[in-house]
């Protein structure tokens, strides 16, 4: 069925085990080395079992789903409300407390549960145009336009294929052996933290790409559109929160005011960022070359979204802090499936994996965390990372990632039915 090559030292090899298949164009293929022991058949029957996961939650979907997505926008708004009217009175050490404490919840349900969620076009069958990805925005400096094309579009296309995926480092950072090595990131452990606190304005302008007009992939006159956006967002979000809540406060709680409006942000911004790096820098979250995301069938598709992503175990409000993209895997494999949906499709898709032999990575927050930390830092030096592209780390396994296993193809290439 597949035989495991020695090792070889050249570019080519990059820790792959050569196995060749033919993509949907039937164009030769590499496999990445956590696939090796799939068939072609292997494969359908997993794109067969996910599409049927999709096809039945979405027939689904209903008075429930609606509700959900309609309260926890309530609660945003009554949060973001109380936030702002006791940050109006700072000046009281409780009520800057709490002004800043109920901001900081908000925004960051504003930006992850809800605004995230919407803009993926989660909620557009309720065809509610008030919850719709086509109008809705965020209390964020990006412009919904801006941060869809390039969220939606290249990083959810591209998962953790190295040169394809910018959201691999944010163009920021060194994550990879296979990106190339400056001395600016001997550096990248101490701005990551400045990176955290400032992390809505990073990602608003990375998502305008000037580098892409710079290598000739964009055009100057769509980079100066989102500029332009970004400019009116940007203006819009300084002047409510920094220029006409702190005037409200008065002069004496001015100050006060001024600097709980800017915790708040940064509470959002490090939040966002942590849940954000948990999602695709652990160990575990394996990454992709070009030729092999080239070609892939549908199948291989949904086992790279699999295999890049990692989950975070927590409780109920836990899943609803994070935007439930501690469901990052299941966010994944169905971006368009609504986030309050994740929970119950989990356990099917850990079934497909245990069927198929497919890892599972899920961890605490403070361990994958670590593990995206400890990533950043020794990627910050030429030497690293001496491991490839797609090379899996057998050591590193807990109670939620199985181990590759091989299953005869009799067993697996008929299914296709879910659960």
């Amino acid at each position: 069925m597949f035989r495991v090559p020695g090792r070889g030292t050249g570019e080519a090899w990059r820790g792959i085990w050569k196995r060749t298949d033919f993509g949907e164009n039937g164009a030769p293929q590499m496999r990445h080395r956590a696939m090796q022991h799939l068939s072609a058949e292997d494969l359908d029957g997993i794109a067969r079992e996910f599409d049927a996961i999709h096809r039945e939650v979405r027939a689904d979907l209903g008075d429930v789903d609606a509700a959900h997505i309609r309260r926890v926008i309530t609660i945003q708004r009554g949060l973001d409300t109380g936030g702002r009217a006791l940050l109006l009175f700072s000046r009281f050490p409780p009520a800057f407390v709490g002004g800043t404490l109920l901001l900081s919840v908000s925004k960051i349900l504003d930006n992850i549960e809800i605004g995230h969620n919407i803009m993926h076009g989660q909620w557009d069958w309720m065809r509610d145009p008030k919850i719709h990805s086509s109008k809705w925005e965020w209390d964020a400096v990006s412009p919904a336009k801006t941060w869809k094309t390039a969220h939606n579009y290249h990083h959810h296309t591209f998962t953790n294929v190295v040169g394809k995926d910018r959201d691999l480092g944010y163009s920021a950072l060194r994550v990879h052996a296979d990106q190339p090595w400056h001395p600016v990131y001997l550096t990248q452990p101490i701005y990551a933290i400045g990176m955290a606190a400032s992390f809505e304005w990073g990602i608003a302008l990375y998502d305008i790409d000037l580098g892409g007009v710079r290598d000739g992939t964009k055009e100057w006159s769509e980079a100066k559109t989102d500029l332009m956006a970004f400019g009116r967002k940007a203006w819009r979000q300084i002047g409510k929160d920094y220029v006409l809540f702190p005037l409200l406060a008065g002069r004496s709680a001015r100050k006060s005011t001024l600097l709980g409006f800017v915790l708040a942000n940064v509470v959002r911004n490090v939040w966002t960022q942590i849940i954000t790096f948990c999602g695709h820098l652990p160990d575990g979250a394996e990454t992709f070359t070009q030729e092999q995301y080239e070609n892939e069938s549908r199948g291989g598709r949904y086992v790279r979204q699999l295999l890049g992503s990692c989950n975070l175990d927590g409780s109920r409000l836990f899943h609803v802090m994070t935007g439930h993209l501690s469901y990052q895997i299941e966010h994944h494999l169905f971006p368009g499936l609504p986030s309050n949906r994740y929970p119950e499709i989990a356990p099917r898709v850990r079934a497909v994996c245990e069927r198929y032999g497919l890892p599972y990575s899920s961890g605490r927050l403070g361990r994958q965390y670590l593990s995206a930390t400890k990533k950043i830092v020794r990627f910050a030096f030429p030497t690293g990372g001496s491991g490839a592209v797609d090379r899996v780390d057998d050591d590193h396994t807990s109670s939620t990632r199985s181990r590759p296993r091989i299953l005869a193809t009799s067993s697996s290439a008929g299914a296709g039915s879910a659960g």
